[in-house]
Order: structure tokens, then C-alpha cells, then sequence
């Protein structure tokens, strides 16, 4: 007998971080002492005030129960909080606040709510895999829109092609940017706004990397902007935020209509979020502060590591005042694929190959700051032997 996957499945390229998981597995069955630059998980433990919270939450047989499909109330409410705290937004925290299970599982959803097989999804390129591959599971078209150095990253979503623009259902954006770590500004997504009200398009906003941000910079939201919950949505991660990765916890805020419909597929699909998870969640938002000011006096100290050295060994790279990213031109004569498979041979340091987030990210490579100091150290210190 012949099994025969789906052809939705067939259609869809192996995703990245599943495929650098191999590679350092492989390499360290070798005996290899390989440093990963390539995965954004961050190494710092969760908040104390988390774990606590988690804790006494697990005490309560109540929570070990089926929990709501859409979420705590209490949950619901302090998302709402923290975004008027943080942006100046007002959301009804029944109607305009969804919790997802961590922002992937959302993001990978949406889709599925709102695209119809043939619909357009316009999809940043070089971007975060799934965009692209959840339009596909729901038989949409990704239409990429490239991401260009010249063009500050910056998708121009008026540069597609009117035919194109009449069948799209949904635009993904992301600022601060995962890969290129590029920013946006209120000026922008006040043109996303416009434009996607003027073409009925609803644009779903991926701001994971909200709170890693250096300097005088402070990210926006898309929800700031005037007529914006006429559009679109919004997804925020608690993952990067309060170095939850592993406990997948998140909402999207936006659009009552639209999350209504992912809350009906997601009723049909997934049973909830854990409560003490929520509970957890509750006590993080509600205490991020220290938190947050704590990871980005880390992460600016390991990006100035990396560019420090990058600088010496004459690498291009993008500057940006976010992310845990740093966007770097691979030599001439080079390849993302073949820079990255060089550095993994020769010094045993993993980083991503730009090509892998979409065809505008050949020439790029991207390195994370997710690692120790000291492996950091380490890292250049092998990278510098390869380099110079």
C-alpha cells in the first residue's frame, strides 16, 4: 500500500529552525562543541515572579482542568492593560483581545480564518517562514513583497501589482523586523492604514520583538494609528518579552471581526491554554518592567560584541536599535548557504542563511544573541580565525 501525504503538506519547504536542529545534532554526535547563533531562544531563565505565580497555580485542581477557549478573563484583561499601559491603546478585553498559544500558533492560523483557496496573502520577503507557509495550508498564494537595504527594509505593499492587490485578503508585516531587525515608524503604518482600509485588506501585525529595542527607540504599535482596528490585528508574544519561549503564551489584539472568526476556528482546532500558564502569563505582564529593562541591557551588550567584531573583519551589517538580530552582507564570492555551511565547518559556529526567510534574503546571513556572554566570546573568537 502507497501513503500518500496531502499535497498541502508535499508543497512545503522544510522549515528552517527544524533543519539548523539537525545540523548541530549531526555535528554533535561528531563530538563537535558547536556555539548556535542561528535560533532566537533566549537562554536567560523566565522572571521569578512567573515561576512563582506557575506555582501556586498548580496548587489549585481547578486549574488543572479543561481551561476557556478564549482565554482567562483575568488574562484577557491584563493584555488589555498592558497595552494601554504601553501604547496608549483601548481595547474591550472580550472582544478585542484573543489569546493565541504563542504568537506562531496564531499567526499560522489566521489564514485559515480568513483566506478562501486563490486568495492573495501578501507575505514580507526575506520574513518569518510561517507566514508563507500557513497561506499555503490554507490553499491562499503568497505574493512576497521583497524587503530591500535600500529601501530600509521597508515592505512596499504600493508596489504590488493592482491585480494582485483587487484578490488579496491579508497583509503580514513585522517591525521590529525578524530577520533584518529593521524598525518602523508611526508615519509608515499610518500608510499600511490607509492604503489597506482604501483596498479592504486586513494587515496582521507581528510585534514579538516590541520590547527588545536599544537606545532612545521605542517600537509602535500598528494600533496607535487613527482607524486602525477597522483593518487590523496585532500579535504580541510574551516569548521574547519575559523569556517564555517554551511555555507558548501570546495574544493578538485588534479587529473584533477578525479575531472572532480565528476564535471559531481555534474552538474547532485547539482547547485552550493551560491556566497556570495564564496565571503566569498575568503575573508577567503585569511586572515586566524590570524584566524587560534587565534583557535589553544584555542583548545591547552582546550586540556591541558582534558588531565590535564585525567592524573589524570589515562585515557589512544592517544598524538597527532592535531585536535579538543582527542582519550581516556575506563576503563576495559567497552565498548565504555557503557562508553559513563555511562557518559551521570551519569554526563550529552556527548562523542562519538569509535565503532560508524568502529569495530577498540571499546575500545575508542572520546571528542571534541568544547565547551566554561567554559562548558569545567564544564564538568570535573562532569566527575571527575563520574571518581574517
Amino acid at each position: 500500500m502507497e501513503i500518500r501525504e496531502a499535497r498541502r503538506v508535499k508543497n512545503l519547504p522544510p522549515y528552517l529552525f527544524a533543519q539548523i536542529d539537525r545540523l548541530i545534532e549531526e555535528k554533535k554526535k561528531q563530538g563537535v562543541d558547536v556555539i548556535s547563533l542561528g535560533i532566537g531562544d533566549p537562554v536567560e531563565p523566565s522572571p521569578s515572579i512567573v515561576l512563582k505565580a506557575l506555582k501556586e497555580a498548580l496548587k489549585n485542581p481547578e486549574n488543572h482542568r479543561y481551561p476557556s477557549y478564549f482565554g482567562l478573563s483575568e488574562f484577557r484583561e491584563t493584555a488589555a492593560k498592558w497595552m494601554k499601559k504601553r501604547f496608549g491603546v483601548d481595547l474591550h478585553p472580550d472582544k478585542e483581545i484573543l489569546p493565541v498559544i504563542g504568537s506562531k500558533e496564531g499567526i499560522a492560523h489566521l489564514p485559515w480564518a480568513m483566506v478562501d483557496p486563490g486568495d492573495y496573502v501578501l507575505v514580507p520577503d526575506p520574513g518569518y517562514p510561517v507566514y508563507a507557509t500557513a497561506t499555503i495550508l490554507s490553499e491562499g498564494i503568497p505574493y512576497l513583497m521583497p524587503l530591500k537595504w535600500e529601501n530600509h527594509f521597508l515592505a512596499d505593499f504600493e508596489a504590488v501589482p493592482s491585480g494582485v492587490v483587487k484578490k488579496s485578503k491579508l497583509m503580514f508585516l513585522n517591525y521590529p523586523n525578524n530577520p533584518t531587525s529593521a524598525t518602523a515608524d508611526l508615519d509608515y503604518f499610518k500608510n499600511v492604514i490607509e492604503w489597506a482600509r482604501k483596498n479592504g485588506i486586513v494587515v496582521a501585525h507581528d510585534n514579538a520583538y516590541s520590547e527588545i529595542t536599544f537606545n532612545d527607540y521605542i517600537a509602535p504599535s500598528i494600533l496607535q494609528i487613527e482607524g486602525a482596528l477597522e483593518v487590523a490585528v496585532e500579535f504580541h508574544s510574551l516569548s521574547k518579552t519575559l523569556n517564555m519561549t517554551g511555555w507558548r503564551i501570546g495574544f493578538v489584539a485588534g479587529n473584533e471581526k477578525v479575531l472572532n472568526a480565528l476564535g471559531r476556528l481555534k474552538t474547532n482546532i485547539d482547547s485552550g491554554i493551560f491556566n497556570p500558564i495564564q496565571y503566569a502569563g498575568i503575573a508577567g505582564l503585569r511586572n515586566y518592567e524590570e524584566t524587560v529593562a534587565r534583557m535589553r541591557r544584555i542583548y545591547e551588550n552582546r550586540k556591541k560584541l558582534i558588531t565590535d567584531f564585525l567592524d573589524k573583519v570589515g562585515l557589512k551589517y544592517w544598524k538597527s536599535g532592535a531585536t535579538i538580530y543582527i542582519w550581516v552582507v556575506v563576503p563576495e564570492k559567497e552565498t548565504s548557504s555557503s557562508f553559513a555551511r563555511k562557518l559551521l565547518e570551519e569554526a563550529a559556529v552556527v548562523v542562519s542563511p538569509g535565503a532560508a526567510y524568502g529569495n530577498s534574503g540571499e546575500g545575508y546571513v542572520r546571528i542571534s544573541l541568544t547565547v551566554k556572554d561567554e559562548r558569545l566570546k567564544e564564538a568570535i573568537v573562532r569566527l575571527e580565525r575563520v574571518l581574517q
